[in-house]
């Protein structure tokens, strides 16, 4: 690996009789707070995704994707014939929902991208209605596909919305809703997808379709205006338009985000995520400016990372729970963290500073007096630069003192990104051996909490089957160190009175079913059933469903805590 020139991290415990006076050179505007010991939700990669991430033949490729953890991608209508870009056609939604399925992504379908150019030419309400119904229907026909998430109406109505010729968006967004729910009335409607976030603008829209019964399922907007520091202010106001209007909490997903300035800047991309994940987002999207199906330039040859790619593999490496980090301000010094207590695990990736920062960690008396802590970084080395592998700054063991502990950078450069790996001094076992429900791929059920359960979260509510748009299962991505039959123990709960099944297949093959008894209640976990399965070498999907497109369907119901391989 290569070794920076100019940088060398310095790390300090810090005493408990002293805890403020924590790497003195750096002032308050320089430094990150990062409390391990207080979790804000569980780990789900919500900002590991983009616009046009993916085009046809398996592009780019799934070695290279499955590291990053992509959470979900938004991606052109079904037949679409439109030129991202002056770009031939590409990335239709259907045609590439089965490499998405394969690395654990869902998609969204953004139903103008039918039009050939953008800004969208507006022809005729029958021509817009023609093709809505024909997107509908081929989503139906698609009954191998289940990971769709939803239908986008329209993308960036205060930019592209042709009131002229198609009259208010408002009320073309009511008559295209009810189109899509005569046809469809399941699967979920995503918007307005407004090209920024207007408070007056969103509240004539949600007043509308309130109004209307044609609220969105998942509201969307997007943040293309640098730098991030607003992200986090709007994400509160449309809160808060939620509790004024009466309307009950939707997801959010964001699904572009970055300027062309930012999108291939490590440093700025770390605050985007940090801001995104500390505002609960569902998902959010990378913005696409330039070429499709590299995931807005993390790939670049189709198999080869860039200096960004390793910034959302440090992402993907996260498990467990995000935890809080405090910036200083909503510009320039910012990251988000994770902590797997089951593994003894804590990742930090922070970047946009300038000159000298510290990390400052706390929450750490689990770790034990040492700790092994690798500071790494990326460069912002643009979009047709492989980067193979991260530069390491600096790596070895330390004390920890009072459950915290310092990182002094004496000079960050504002474009890299930055990762901070915490493990225990005696290190981690040979292979990750459990995988948390809720840090899985859920489609169709609900994460939720349990004092009893492992990480103190579960994956419930696991309940539907015969259709592939409301199917309920859990994908788990696993890695094995070498091709073989491992063990599988599934914690799990199932408080009715006989035993229920799930199906249970191995990356896309043949169902087999698991039996789980019934246990003392739903909710409280402890008992475990085991099975047996071949993995291949590196990451494997395992998927535990109630239905699922192949598999006739589970008897009863059960909530899942964990699977553990051995």
């Amino acid at each position: 690996m290569k070794r920076s020139r100019w940088l060398a991290a310095i790390l300090t415990a810090a005493t408990a009789t002293a805890p403020l006076a924590l790497a003195p050179a750096a002032s308050a505007a320089t430094t990150l707070a990062v409390d391990l010991g207080a979790p804000i939700r569980p780990v789900t990669h919500a900002a590991s995704g983009g616009l046009y991430a993916l085009i046809e033949n398996d592009r780019p490729a799934d070695e290279m994707l499955h590291p990053i953890q992509l959470r979900n991608v938004t991606q052109p209508a079904p037949g679409t014939v439109h030129e991202p870009n002056g770009q031939p056609p590409g990335g239709d939604a259907l045609l590439v929902a089965p490499q998405a399925d394969r690395v654990g992504a869902g998609v969204i379908i953004r139903m103008p991208d039918i039009y050939p150019r953008f800004p969208y030419q507006w022809v005729s309400w029958q021509d817009w209605l023609t093709k809505v119904d024909r997107q509908v229907q081929d989503r139906l026909a698609a009954t191998s596909v289940s990971n769709i998430e939803g239908y986008e109406l329209w993308n960036e109505p205060d930019y592209t919305w042709n009131t002229q010729e198609a009259g208010p968006f408002n009320e073309g967004w009511v008559r295209t809703f009810q189109r899509v729910r005569a046809a469809d009335p399941l699967t979920p409607i995503i918007g307005p997808s407004t090209a920024r976030f207007d408070t007056g603008y969103m509240r004539s829209f949600l007043t509308h379709a309130r109004d209307h019964g044609a609220l969105p399922d998942v509201v969307s907007w997007h943040e293309l205006t640098a730098p991030p520091s607003a992200v986090a202010a709007h994400i509160e106001q449309y809160r808060a338009l939620e509790r004024e209007l009466g309307i009950s909490p939707r997801p959010l997903a964001l699904n572009e985000y970055a300027a062309t300035s930012e999108v291939d800047v490590p440093g700025r991309i770390a605050g985007y995520i940090a801001k995104l994940e500390r505002g609960g987002v569902d998902s959010a999207n990378r913005a696409f400016w330039y070429e499709y199906g590299t995931v807005n330039g993390l790939v670049v040859n189709n198999d080869q990372p860039t200096g960004m790619w390793w910034l959302y593999k440090w992402y993907g490496d996260m498990s467990g729970n995000m935890v809080a980090t405090t910036p200083a301000a909503q510009i320039g010094l910012d990251g988000f963290a994770s902590y797997d207590a089951a593994r003894g695990v804590a990742h930090v990736v922070f970047g946009d500073g300038d000159g000298p920062a510290t990390i400052d960690l706390t929450g750490l008396a689990d770790f034990g007096p040492q700790v092994e802590v690798l500071l790494e970084s990326t460069p912002a080395a643009g979009r047709f630069t492989h980067v193979p592998e991260p530069t390491v700054e600096s790596t070895g063991i330390h004390q920890v003192s009072g459950g915290r502990l310092s990182v002094e950078l004496p000079d960050m450069d504002r474009t890299r990104g930055y990762h901070l790996a915490i493990r225990p001094a005696q290190g981690e076992p040979a292979h990750p051996h459990r995988y948390e429900a809720e840090n899985a791929s859920v489609y169709r059920a609900l994460r939720l909490e349990s004092p009893t359960a492992s990480n103190s979260g579960y994956v419930g509510r696991i309940d539907n089957s015969g259709d592939p748009r409301t199917d309920s299962y859990v994908d788990f991505l696993v890695q094995a160190p070498e091709a073989g039959d491992y063990t599988l123990t599934i914690g799990y709960a199932n408080g009715g009175t006989r035993t229920s099944t799930q199906g249970l297949s191995v990356n896309g093959g043949p169902w087999r079913t698991v039996g789980y008894p019934p246990t003392s209640g739903w909710g409280t976990f402890g008992p475990t059933v085991t099975t047996t399965v071949h993995l291949e070498p590196g990451h494997n999907r395992i998927r535990l469903a109630k239905g699922a497109p192949g598999f006739p369907g589970a008897t009863d119901y059960a909530e899942l805590d964990y699977i553990e391989l051995g």
